[in-house]
């Protein structure tokens, strides 16, 4: 069965740009996103049957991604947040 892989641009789809100068500028978000990209990729593949690994690796696999995607978002989020000053806020 073929599972779905989670690369960042699906899941932040509106945070593209900010995606991409991030990757860009900033060499400590682009090794974050990278290892999350790898992991994800890994996962896909043992899901999918082409690599083997327990059970409990491949949880603990799992677990390192959501962690991995926090930190991104963590990362992503300030920078989407330009604020134009037109509301003076």
């Amino acid at each position: 069965m073929h599972i779905e892989h989670h690369p960042l641009v699906h899941d932040f789809p509106e945070l593209r740009a900010e995606l991409h100068a991030l990757r860009q500028s900033d060499p400590q978000f682009a090794r974050l996103a990278d290892e999350y990209e790898v992991l994800d990729k890994r996962i896909c593949r043992v899901e999918d049957g082409i690599e083997v690994l327990a059970d409990d690796a491949l949880n603990a696999l799992k677990q390192q991604r959501v962690e991995l995607k926090d930190q991104v978002a963590s990362r992503l989020k300030p920078a989407a947040s330009h604020c134009c000053g037109c509301c003076q806020g």
